[in-house]
This record gives C-alpha cells, structure tokens and sequence, in this order.
C-alpha cells in the first residue's frame, strides 16, 4: 500500500538521499522515493508505517506531515518571504560594500571612515548582522543537520558564511586589543581581512539564486494547476422546481446537469437530451470538437463549443476522468526514474566529502605557510561552490516538466520509469483491432446485381434497422441520409442474418450458409475476402440481389502513424489474431511488413518475450483490455484509445484519444526529457568537477588565479537556476515535422451543410481522406478548411459523394 507525506526542511540533493536512507530502513518498508522537488515522501508498506517514518524522518533533522489524500506535487515556493529577504539583504549589502570597496572604483568615503580603523570595522559588523538574521535560515538547518550528522547545502552556506563571519569577529577584537597596546600595524593589517562582506556576499547571492531557483521551479507544476484550473466551480442542476445553478461539490451521482453552449462539462455522465459538439482539448489533445447525442458519454472540463446537452451523472469529484489523469501527472511527476539514482548515490556522500576537501584545502596552504586568511579564504570557497542543489534537481525538475507536457498532449506517464524507458524502444508492436483499426467494421464495397447501389443500400438498411448486429450497425451507418421503407414481420436468424417484409415481398440478408439454405447461389468474392472483408448477401425468396461488403477498416491516420514511426527507425509490427491473409491485406494497407497473425489473445505475450529474446526493446501499443498480459510484459506497455476509461493498470502510458499518432509523440518527448536531464547531470557533474579544484587553489600555484567566497557563491546559485532554466524548455516541446506533415490548407466552400449532422459527416468524410491530418467545417461561413496533402479534387468528390453541393 502507498503512503505520501509531506517532508519539510529538505533542500538539496544530499537531504533527499538522507531521507530516504533512514526511511529504508525501517521494518516492513519495501520501498521509498522521495521528491525533492514537490518536498513529498512515498512509501510502500504492508501495514501503516506513519508513527515509525515519523520518528525516522524527525530523528533526521527534518519535519513531516500526516498522510493527506489532497497532498499536491506542485512546489512550495514561499516566494514573497524570501523575496523580502533579498531586498533588504541587499540594502545592507550595498551599503556594505560602499564602505568596504567603494575605493577600489573611486567612490568618495567619510573622513572618519579612514581616520579610524576600528570605526570602520564596527561598522562593517554593524550592517552585517542584519543579512545574517534575515537569512539564520541557513545556520538553524545547517546547523541542525550537522548536528544530526547529516550535512546537507545549508550546511556548507552555514558553516562557509559562519567561518567568514566569525573570522571577522576574531579579528575585530584583535584589532581592538592591538589598537590598546599602540601596535597599528596589526590594526592595518586586520582591518583588510575582516571578511564582513564575504559572509553578507554569501548570504545575499545565494538567497537570490534560491529565489530564481524556486521561482522557476513553481513553473515545473504549470501542468499540474492549468489541469486543475479546467474544471468549473459551479454547475446547472436540473430539479423539480426548475434549473438551479450550485457548486459542482453538491452534485449527486445521478443527476442531470444542463450545459449549455460555451460551457464546460462538470462531471463525467452521459448525454440523456440533445446534441452538442464537444471541444476534447484539454484531455486529448485533440482539437476537432467530436459530435455527442443521446447515449454518448463525456468528460468533465471538456466544453460544450455548440448545442444544449441535458447530462445524467455518472462520476464526480476524484472520480473524473480529469481527477484520475491529474493524480496520474502527479504521480508521475513525483516518481523518480533510473537515471536518477546515480545522482542520489553521490548525493549521499557528496556534502561530508565536500566538507574534508574544504578542510584538506584549508590544511594544505596553512602548513604551506600562505596564512590563516588566505587558507581560511580557500575552504570557505570550496564550500560555497560545491552545493549539490543542480545536482539534485538535474532529474526531478525535467521529469516533472515532461509528463506536464505529455498530460497536455494528451499522453499520460504513469511513473518517471516508463518516461525513460520510452526513449530506448527500438521495436513497436501494434495490436490491430481497435489499435490500428476501428476496432467495429464499416462499408467498404457495395456490389448490387443490376439495382443501383443506393437501392441496394436502402433494403439493406431497412432489413437491418432492428438488428443489433455489428455488421447491422455499419450498414445503418452507410445509410444515414437515406429514407428507409417500411418494414414488417421482422425475424432474427441466429448465426445466419435476418429476414423481413418490405413492400409485401419477403427479402433476407445473411451470409453464405443462409443464402445455401435458400438455394440461393451467390458469388464466392474470393479476392474481396483476401483484402480482409466480409460479404453480407441479400436476396429475395427467389433471387439474389447483390452483396455489401464490411471490414475493420483502418483508422483515418493510420498509415500516417506507421509510416512516422519507421522514419523515426523504430521497426513496427502487427500483432493480431486474424487469419494471415486478412492480416496481410490490413498490414500491407498500414504499410507495416512484419506481421505476427493468428495469435490468440493468449499467446500475445509469448510473442513479446520471443522479441525481447532477439534483443528487442518492446513498446506494446493495444486497446489495454484484452491485450493486457502483452501489454505488462513489453518493456513498455501503452494504452491507445482508453478514452474516459484511463486507469488501464496494465501499461505504462495511457493515450486519451484513440489515435496512434500520439505514440511517435511520446517517443519523442521520452527521447527529448531524457536528453534534457543528460545536459543538467552533465553540467552539474561538469561544474563540481571543474568548481571544487580552482576553488581549492589548483591554479593558484601556475597561474595566480584564486576563487573568492563571493564568486563561488554567485557561481553555485547560478548553476540550480541554470538547471532548472534548461528543464522549463521541455515546456515548449513540439515534436519537428516531417516535410510529408508540413500543413497544408485546402478551403472548399460548400452548399447544403445546415446543422451539426452536416458538419459532422464533411468533417468525417474529409478526414478518411489519404494525407488528410484534420478538416473542420464552419457552418456559418459555409467552408471547409482541409489541413493535409489530399488533392483538392479528391477533396471535392468526397464532399460530393456525401450528397453536398460544391460552390468554389
């Protein structure tokens, strides 16, 4: 069982690795992740492990909250305290350095100021102490995780700036015993090596970095707040006395909410009343509004861009589908992924190191004979520069980031894991029925035997209207438009068709083995079956009329997907129970050549591991029901078309729209996070191993080139908000277009389109369209915008094929 908590006082890398170490531990725990970035611990545990994390957690020097359902991974940033803290520390430190540098530029000093070196070094202590208060911060957790021996960043700002500070103290009262005993030399020499202003410098410049850090860090959980900014606060709920507007917490699982146009959907229910053309966006990411009517369901945050919809409530509140896919985001934002182990291996010994190289330094050049100053000058540097902040966030914040934008692409991460692993599949197995294909048959093929196909059309529509049959309903479908006959004596014929009367003639429609009780003969269609369809025979009592072919056709981007994802060198593959020449025809249709046929739902996983044995790294792609075993043994398992059902347990990466595009898009923003958090562990490794030797002093020796306090602090500040700077770009991620996808416009006007069935069946026909990537039908303009490379003629015939007049 999973238990969150809220962990307070963690503020680097080498605090998370702490955490996580003494919580390990524990009796009963099998595993523990904690998010540096939203500030939360997970746990997994037989029995409830609170009062024991607790005193783990707090013997560590940190502070935790109780499990909370509502805890939200977003990070606290706290910013107009700290950014108080920055003003006013950089008022005294300005002031500070007036004093203490304003003659190296030539600034005008008080006479006092250089008559009296006591004065000036009181002074100097005087607009110290405020920094140091304002930002104590740093010394009680420093302090207090030292003490709990487990040094964390503050500690090395505490002890880098106490040392300067107290240095200056130490020398403050020499100069004053001197100045009683008349030595004057040693009041001059100490009244330049107080180090006031290295320890306000410090303190000041990390502070500011800290504020940019968090800051931008606030950015990360943008995703997270814009999904939970979708939902709306208040609902129209239909009652006995009329319709009354309340929040959406009083909605009651079953009742009718009305929707009017331009408004957002407030829970998930279906359509009991009207018709409406709903805007998916914001869950799938696509942006064609789909047509809903009586039956059809929908999902809360989505918007009702045209009509009046009265909805029955099915899901509220965490129930939604919006609240699973934001507990998802969160989810996956705070789970932390292979990569970053590495980081939190060396996190873990990183400050107790850092802390003997500084002294080691500190030892070296004082038996080297170059001061207590200058020596003390060199550790407290070492210390400064070498926070683990960048490396700490290096992971965490592009994790965060990239399942941010993957929710607004409409692909859900489940963990960091499967984010990461995503970017090494070099094999993409497609289940074909409701992946690759609709997953219902369509008419492909009408074959009337001297009668018009319309004709044809319309007595097999008429035979089939009361049937519940799949291939009924592909037909009725065809139909629509059609004025149907008036049929009676309608009979179901169990595994054969059906037959009916029309017009006082007994007409049948069935397959083969009905036609064969007939003694009807009827056409083989070898080469139709071949292609994957099916023919559905009709006839009178004593002819044979013609014959409408269905199949499972494939879905309109399709071959588009395929053909994306084998530029991006990744090798497809169908996986389907289907005889092999009907899996042959689809494939050769996708344009996919490597096709695993006849394969029982069973053996589907078997499939997989014999492609992982080959050395394969496998992303299943299927309908995440029926293809579930296949889909938990692939390295990667997605859920394609899961719709408001998300929570699909066996893959890693649910789809919200049922189009296969979307899986050449979680590729690349996998490849593309992944190669964002390499740039922030490379530079992060790359800083420390470059910052910790100059600020010891390596160079000095050859070269002359030392590295003051205050410069390593401004360096270690800018090096977090570098990192985190770098991760907000996967923000922007869009993956680059083939030439073959660049957009292309087409607008067609068009005559006869009157309301949303219009709108619906142009856009429908325009998209199944070869090349065609989206069409959207403005009725008030009268025009289609087709975006694609369909030619326009091709464009013109199928909006005249479904019975619409072209006007330019």
């Amino acid at each position: 069982m999973d238990w969150k908590y809220k962990v307070t006082g963690m503020t680097c890398a080498a605090c998370s690795a702490r955490v996580e170490k003494v919580v390990s531990q524990i009796p009963g725990v099998d595993k523990c992740e904690v998010n540096l970035l939203a500030g939360t611990l997970l746990v997994i545990a037989g029995n409830d492990p609170t009062e024991q994390v607790r005193l783990a957690v707090e013997k560590a020097g940190y502070g935790i909250a109780l499990p909370n359902k509502e805890t939200k991974i977003v990070p606290n940033d706290g910013l107009k305290q700290m950014k108080g803290r920055i003003i006013w520390s950089a008022v005294f430190l300005v002031v500070l350095m007036y004093f203490t540098m304003g003659h190296v530029v030539g600034l005008p000093l008080p006479h006092w100021y250089h008559d009296n070196a006591l004065v000036a070094a009181l002074l100097q202590l005087v607009l110290t102490l405020p920094v140091v208060v304002l930002n104590r911060v740093y010394f009680i957790k420093g302090f207090k995780a030292l003490w709990h021996r487990s040094p964390n960043m503050d500690s090395l700002i505490a002890v880098g700036s106490a040392a300067s500070f107290v240095y200056g103290l130490i020398t403050l009262f020499r100069m004053a015993y001197a100045l009683e005993n008349g030595d004057m030399q040693t009041v001059e020499q100490g009244s330049k090596n107080l180090y006031f202003e290295s320890a306000a410098m410090i303190l000041t410049l990390i502070t500011l970095g800290k504020f940019l850090e968090t800051r931008a860090k606030g950015k990360t959980g943008d995703a997270i707040k814009k999904l939970m900014d979708l939902s709306p606060k208040t609902a129209d709920l239909q009652t006995a006395e009329g319709i009354i507007t309340v929040p959406v917490e009083r909605i009651q699982l079953g009742d009718i909410v009305v929707v009017r146009s331009g408004a957002a959907i407030p829970v998930d229910g279906t359509v009991v009343s009207g018709r409406g053309a709903i805007d998916q966006s914001a869950l799938t990411g696509e942006s064609v509004p789909v047509e809903k009517t009586v039956g059809d369901s929908v999902a809360a945050a989505t918007i009702n861009t045209e009509g009046y919809l009265e909805i029955r409530a099915d899901k509220i509140g965490q129930d939604t589908t919006l609240a699973q896919i934001i507990h998802l985001v969160e989810q996956a934002g705070g789970s932390k992924a292979p990569i970053a182990r590495l980081a939190d291996k060396i996190a873990g010994v990183f400050v107790p190191v850092v802390m003997a190289i500084a002294l080691i330094a500190f030892g070296v050049w004082y038996i080297a004979g170059y001061g207590f100053s200058f020596s003390l000058n060199m550790g407290i540097s070492v210390l400064v520069i070498s926070c683990p902040c960048a490396l700490g966030l290096a992971t965490p914040v592009a994790i965060m980031v990239g399942t941010g934008r993957g929710a607004a692409m409409g692909v859900l991460f489940k963990n960091a894991e499967a984010l990461e692993n995503l970017h090494r599949v070099d094999t993409v197995v497609l289940d074909k029925t409701g992946t690759l294909t609709a997953g219902k048959p369509s008419v492909t093929d009408i074959l009337p035997v001297e009668d018009s196909q319309e004709s044809l059309l319309t007595l097999a529509a008429t035979l089939e209207s009361m049937s519940e049959h799949p291939f009924a309903k592909a037909i009725m479908a065809k139909s629509d438009g059609l004025t149907l006959k008036s049929a009676t004596d309608f009979q179901t014929l169990p595994g054969r068709g059906v037959c009916a009367v029309v017009d006082g003639v007994k007409y049948f429609g069935g397959n083969g083995s009905l036609m064969q009780e007939l003694g009807i003969t009827v056409p083989e269609f070898k080469e139709y079956r071949q292609m994957g369809k099916t023919p559905l025979y009709f006839a009178s009592e004593r002819a044979y009329l013609g014959a409408i072919m269905a199949s499972d056709v494939l879905k309109d981007d399709s071959v588009q997907a395929v053909s994306k994802l084998q530029k991006m060198g990744l090798q497809v593959v169908m996986l389907t129970g289907d005889n092999q020449a009907t899996a042959l025809a689809i494939a050769q249709k996708a344009g996919i050549t490597t096709v695993l046929s006849d394969v029982l739902p069973g053996e589907k996983a078997g499939q997989i591991i014999a492609l992982q044995e080959q050395g394969r790294f496998v992303l299943m792609v299927g309908d995440g029901i029926n293809d579930a075993p296949a889909l938990a043994t692939a390295n990667v398992g997605m859920a394609i078309g899961a719709g408001t059902d998300i929570a699909v347990e066996a893959a890693d990466v649910v789809l919200m729209s049922g189009s296969l595009l979307g899986v050449g898009e979680a590729v690349a923003l996998s490849k593309a996070t992944m190669r964002n958090i390499r740039e922030n562990l490379f530079w992060a490794f790359f800083y420390n191993i470059l910052g910790i030797p100059i600020a010891a002093g390596v160079l000095y020796p050859a070269f002359g080139l030392q590295l003051s306090p205050m410069l390593g602090a401004a360096a270690m500040s800018l090096s977090s908000v570098f990192v985190v700077s770098n991760a907000l770009r996967l923000r922007f991620f869009k993956r680059k277009k083939t030439q073959e996808e660049k957009k292309v416009e087409t607008v067609v006007y068009v005559e006869g389109m009157m309301c949303m069935h219009c709108k619906a069946r142009v856009e429908s026909v325009c998209k199944a369209l070869p090349g065609v990537t989206d069409a959207v039908v403005d009725l008030e303009k009268k025009q289609v915008t087709v975006t694609g490379s369909a030619s326009v003629e091709a464009i013109k015939k199928a909006i005249v094929d479904a019975g619409y007049e072209i006007i330019k």
